[in-house]
């Protein structure tokens, strides 16, 4: 019987591992400012989404993208040595919008509250 909470220590564990690595080790100068968000790893581990959220504009994030897809053999190798699992999760990068998208919606939670406290009459009035 499978131990419960094995995939999601796995997870956790890739989403680490893979941030050490991307830091210190990849020399890619196509690599931008990213953050390693989110690890999913299949129900057989042998399959892993790595998602990653980066920073700056479109041909930035376009451009670190593409060194992290050319990195993907390097980084799964490094995993591998670090895992010490019998069969290593075959790795793959992906674009992780989740934050920019959160940046928007505050925003414009912001300005509705600072128009609505404009149209509002003050209590003086």
């Amino acid at each position: 019987m499978a131990i419960p909470y094995r995939k999601e220590k796995l997870s956790a564990q890739i989403v680490k591992e893979v941030s050490q690595i991307l830091l210190y080790e990849v020399k890619d100068p196509r690599r931008g400012f990213l953050t390693v968000t989110r690890a999913v790893v299949s129900d057989d581990y042998r399959h892993a989404k790595v998602f990653v959220s980066v920073m700056g504009a479109e041909k930035d994030k376009r451009l670190t993208m593409a060194g992290l897809r050319h990195a993907e053999g390097f980084v799964q190798a490094q995993l591998s040595r670090r895992l010490r699992l019998r069969h290593s999760p075959e790795i793959r990068f992906v674009r992780d919008d989740s934050i920019d998208k959160t940046m928007k919606v505050t925003k414009l939670i912001d300005d509705l509250a600072r128009d609505r406290s404009r149209r509002e009459p003050t209590e003086e009035e």
